[in-house]
């Protein structure tokens, strides 16, 4: 019989380590041709969003989706796991802290392939419910000392820096400016809802690796084309993902200013196929749209932790 998993059952069992491998099975599987995953559909209404995400990863025994409305009162976040082999329901499970956790692991994961391993300070831009995904995930991949934090809710920004910072053991602190959260960073996040960009292209450093994880729709924007000009390697999700909604990147390739075959996807980097970082110099880039199959993996093994702890309740279906 399947479970029904609510966001108290998931923070029970979560954790950003958990995350960080499911996700990464999830992009290695896409790319040994053993998953498949449909870029998200959206239903508009005036006041209402449905979005949906969808997906299979039949090595790992799951088909499913995720489904999110957003409105003024609130999103409302639900991931569907069906077996792969037999269409029964699995599970539903409440998905915004799993989403959370998710969408930073995927952060995480493209920091621990492309950035430099010596990666010391990062500077993130946004200090919302996604933000704080995003620096847990990128302290748990690389050996970081210090994260500075740059956001427009200054009000809320120093209670941020202390609860990450007592979360991950790294000094997490508040930046002055834009430019003093870009200078100096080893690793630079964009977790924010900006329709402009967040910084001059000509603060980015060598050897930075970039994480753009806010610009999933053609009106959002947080890089400046001469930023992603810098990049010495765009890695995307997927081409097909990147395509429909990367608010980044879609601007340049329409202009012919960047092209489609310079797009690698981030499971190639992990298996080999593509390369990633070949120098310390470079700059690199990740840009995050969300996946289905990212949300499949890691509910997958949500549901795994809640059944052997007893968690969850049944719905009477088969």
């Amino acid at each position: 019989m399947a479970l029904f998993l609510s966001e108290a059952d998931v923070k029970q069992v979560l954790n950003v380590e958990m995350a960080l491998e499911a996700v990464e099975s999830a992009h290695r599987d896409l790319a040994l041709g053993q998953a498949l995953d449909t870029p998200r559909a959206r239903s508009r209404l005036p006041q209402t969003v449905l979005h949906m995400l969808q997906g299979a990863l039949p090595a790992q025994g799951v088909i499913g989706y995720k489904a999110y409305t957003t409105n003024r009162s609130g999103n409302r976040f639900l991931v569907h796991l069906f077996d792969a082999a037999t269409g029964r329901l699995r599970a539903v499970i409440e998905g915004d802290y799993l989403g959370m956790i998710r969408t930073g692991a995927v952060s995480g994961l493209a920091a621990k392939w492309l950035a430099r391993p010596d990666a010391t300070v990062a500077g993130v831009f946004g200090s919302g419910w996604q933000a704080e995904g995003h620096v847990r995930a990128i302290c748990a991949s690389l050996p970081l000392e210090r994260v500075k934090v740059f956001s427009r809710q200054a009000d809320r920004l120093q209670d941020f820096c202390c609860r990450l910072s007592e979360a991950t053991g790294v000094a997490v602190v508040p930046a002055g400016s834009a430019e003093e959260t870009v200078r100096g960073s080893d690793l630079l996040g964009t977790v924010t809802t900006a329709t402009q960009p967040l910084f001059d292209a000509e603060w980015l450093e060598e050897g930075m690796h970039i994480n753009a994880a806010g610009s999933n729709a053609l009106i959002r924007q947080e890089l400046s084309e001469a930023a992603i000009r810098r990049c010495d390697l765009v890695t995307v999700d997927t081409v097909p993902t990147a395509l429909a909604e990367a608010g980044d990147l879609l601007p340049l390739l329409e202009k012919g200013r960047l092209h489609v075959r310079q797009l690698v996807e981030l499971g190639d980097v992990i298996i080999g196929r593509h390369a990633g970082r070949t120098a310390a110099g470079q700059v690199t880039l990740f840009e995050s749209q969300g996946l289905a199959i990212q949300d499949l993996a890691v509910g997958l093994r949500v549901l795994a932790a809640a059944e052997a702890a007893g968690l969850g309740q049944k719905i009477p279906m088969q």
